[in-house]
């Protein structure tokens, strides 16, 4: 049976041969939460009358050029999270991703057609959350990231692969930017001179924690790299954060680069594409609850000018992202999967609404960060 979904099209039975995913399948399920892979859950009836759910997902290999350097990543990370979780008494089918190997033993299936493919475990009885409702909600996404962060504080970092070069340096960022206003591929450099002139204005800003990790000031470490509020997964019965997902983009990199992305996207009191910048600003409640989550689990682990850095991430990764945006919508639109013609520059605008405000509260959001830091 050949499935077409969302224009993707698989064969399921070679799927459930090619994964071993025992029983009968039964139903699919498209979800649209991720803007890079596409990614589908797939019921399978068991002898034992239950139904087993998998996650299969398409990878994107116009952004992951390398699907074995990928999956290597998320193997090493997901093992060795699993076999501390097991240490520490947890449940390791809940508390991580479990990777599929396929019968050659490889974490990834490459189709006929060059298409590559993975599966993972549906954790049941979770869900994930698009936007905050609740400062706890906050607050539990910053503690299961930071447990995150605290869990892999000794992993080698040394033995993973960038799967995206470059992927938080903002120096490369602004580099690639500057370049793309240049060649205005799409012949739309003209209508974004205000953007433009923004983030150019911000060139310093790109290096600092760049400078700060080659004087040895910051430590290099595992990170996640894209720490929406979304790739974290919460209990239905308890409300907590229970597992991190979405690890394509784990390698070496900064905390701060994780802490600073969740502050842009979850403390921002607007949706990321919001066309009404008046609505745009930065919830110092929300800060608040984030750093509070974050600190009680990572805290300890961090060092002192880790935590220094904490509020100005916050302003240096919505740069970055709203630069992606300027970016990709100079370029054409080739990375991000948009809803509408001017999508990508609608998200940056909302980005750089969000700098702006930023930098009025850089010094409240320094007092909050001083003040849950003291209280550990």
């Amino acid at each position: 049976m050949e499935l077409n979904m969302n224009n993707v099209c698989f064969d399921i039975e070679k799927i459930r041969d090619v994964f071993m995913l025992p029983g009968t399948f039964t139903a699919q399920h498209v979800t649209t939460d991720g803007h890079i892979n596409n990614t589908f859950i797939l019921d399978f009836f068991q002898e034992n009358g239950k139904t087993y759910q998998y996650v299969l997902q398409r990878i994107n290999t116009h952004v992951f050029r390398n699907p074995a350097q990928l999956m290597h990543n998320i193997v090493g990370v997901t093992q060795y999270l699993r076999e501390i979780i097991i240490k520490n008494g947890g449940d390791p089918y809940r508390e991580t991703m479990t990777v599929f190997h396929t019968r050659d033993g490889l974490p990834y299936y490459c189709d006929e057609e060059g298409q590559y493919w993975r599966c993972y475990n549906y954790i049941r009885n979770s869900y994930t959350c698009q936007s905050i409702d609740d400062p706890k909600t906050f607050y539990r996404a910053a503690q299961a990231f930071g447990q995150f962060q605290k869990l892999l504080q000794d992993y080698p970092s040394h033995t993973l692969y960038d799967t995206i070069p470059n992927f938080h340096n903002t120096v490369s960022r602004f580099l690639a930017l500057e370049a793309a206003v240049k060649e205005d591929l799409a012949g739309r450099a003209g209508e974004v001179q205000d953007e433009i002139a923004f983030a150019f204005a911000r060139k310093e800003d790109t290096g600092l924690l760049l400078n700060l990790l080659e004087a040895g000031k910051l430590p290099l470490r595992v990170t996640h790299n894209d720490t929406k509020l979304n790739n974290v997964l919460f209990d239905c019965e308890s409300g907590e954060g229970i597992c991190v997902v979405d690890l394509d983009t784990v390698m070496p990199g900064l905390s701060l680069y994780d802490f600073g992305d969740s502050i842009r996207f979850g403390a921002n009191t607007a949706a990321e594409d919001e066309r009404d910048l008046s609505k745009v600003s930065l919830s110092l409640e929300l800060y608040e609850a984030y750093t509070s989550g974050y600190l009680s689990t990572a805290g300890k682990s961090l060092t002192q000018e880790e935590i220094n850095q904490l509020a100005f991430s916050g302003k240096l990764m919505t740069l970055e992202c709203g630069m992606r945006f300027l970016t990709d919508y100079l370029n054409g639109d080739t990375y991000f999967r948009i809803a509408c013609p001017d999508h990508n520059l609608v998200r940056c605008r909302t980005q750089f609404a969000l700098v702006a405000d930023m930098e009025k509260k850089m010094d409240e959001m320094n007092a909050v960060t001083a003040r849950v830091a003291a209280g550990l």
